[in-house]
C-alpha cells in the first residue's frame, strides 16, 4: 500500500522490452536507501517488484531492477517510458506512519491524457480526460493518483462530445517535487482512483442479478 506523496523523483535508465513482458531500471537515491530484493515501490503510480540492484557507476545512487508483466504494460503507461524520463517514486507505506496522502494501492485503473494546462499565480491547474468506466468513481473534492500522485478532484465536467474530464490543482510543493510538471497537453499519465469508492459499488451492486434473476 501507498499514500501518493512522492518520495522521489527517479530516472528511467533503461527498458527492455519482450514479446509479452519488459524489464524496467530505474535510477534512484532516496528510495533505494532500504530497499530488499521483492520490495514494492511505485512507479508513476505503478507497484513494480524490486528483482535486482546495481551501484550506479560514477555516484552514490543505485539503479533498480523491475519485472513489469503484460498487464501493467496494457493497463498503464510503464511501457512508453524512454531513456532518460523522469518518474515519480515512493517505497510501500509504513505502519507507524502517518497517511498524509490517501490509500494508493499502485493498481492502475487506466490511463488519462493531458488536456490542459492553466497557470496560476502560485499553482498550476492541469485538466485530465476520464475514461467513461472510471467517470463514476470520481467526485468532486475526492481523491484521485495521477502517475501516483495523491490529488484532489478540484472540478470534473462534460465536453459537448460526451467526453469526462477532471482537473486537479498542483501546488508549488508538488510541481518542485513530482514529475507532473513534465507532462505537456496530449501526454497519457496513469490513473487510479480511490479504492472506497470501487468497494462501495461492488457492495451495493452484489447479488443483484441473482436476486432480479429469482435467486433469495
Amino acid at each position: 500500500m501507498f499514500t501518493g506523496i512522492i518520495e522521489e523523483v527517479g530516472e528511467v535508465v533503461h527498458l527492455t522490452s519482450g514479446s509479452s513482458s519488459a524489464v524496467l531500471r530505474i535510477r534512484a537515491r532516496t528510495v533505494g536507501q532500504d530497499v530488499k530484493h521483492g520490495a514494492s515501490i511505485a512507479v508513476n503510480g505503478v507497484c513494480l517488484t524490486v528483482v535486482g540492484q546495481h551501484p550506479a557507476a560514477g555516484s552514490d545512487e543505485l539503479d533498480l531492477d523491475f519485472d513489469v508483466m503484460a498487464e501493467t504494460l496494457q493497463r498503464s503507461v510503464i511501457g512508453e517510458l524512454a531513456t532518460g524520463r523522469r518518474v515519480n517514486l515512493e517505497r510501500a507505506a509504513r505502519l507507524d506512519s502517518r497517511l498524509d496522502g490517501h490509500i494508493v494501492q499502485g493498481h492502475v485503473d487506466g490511463t488519462a491524457t493531458v488536456l490542459a494546462r492553466t497557470p496560476g499565480e502560485a499553482w498550476e491547474t492541469f485538466r485530465f480526460s476520464l475514461p467513461p468506466q472510471l467517470a463514476r468513481y470520481v467526485a468532486e473534492k475526492g481523491s484521485i493518483a495521477v502517475d501516483g500522485v495523491s490529488l484532489t478532484v478540484a472540478a470534473l465536467g462534460t465536453d459537448p462530445d460526451g467526453s469526462d474530464w477532471f482537473e486537479v490543482g498542483l501546488i508549488p510543493e508538488t510541481l518542485r517535487a513530482t514529475a507532473l510538471p513534465d507532462r505537456a497537453v496530449g501526454d497519457p499519465a496513469n490513473l487510479e482512483v480511490d479504492v472506497l469508492a470501487k468497494y462501495t459499488e461492488r457492495l451495493l451492486t452484489y447479488g443483484r442479478t441473482t436476486t432480479t434473476n429469482g435467486g433469495t
